[in-house]
């Protein structure tokens, strides 16, 4: 299991952001507060808060946590 804060700022990252982790193996969530939605699905991210950085949970083997993680690297909040 991997966490990061990543951040989805318009229309057009969403979209691009679940392109790639459908690409994924494995559960793949997204929070925000007490809300927990699965990272694949374009309508569940809309319903987070996305003006602030959001939690992604990779629920994966180690080596598939870490492509995915290379793969979002353009999302990651720092």
């Amino acid at each position: 299991m991997k966490t990061t804060k990543i951040r989805l700022t318009s229309i057009e990252a969403v979209r691009d952001f679940v392109e790639v982790v459908r690409q994924f193996d494995g559960d793949i969530d997204l929070s925000s507060g007490r809300y927990v939605v699965d990272a694949k699905s374009i309508m569940g991210i809309f319903s987070l808060d996305l003006m602030n950085p959001i939690t992604l949970t990779a629920h994966s083997t180690d080596e598939n946590c870490e492509k995915l993680m290379e793969s979002v690297k353009a999302y990651i909040a720092e």
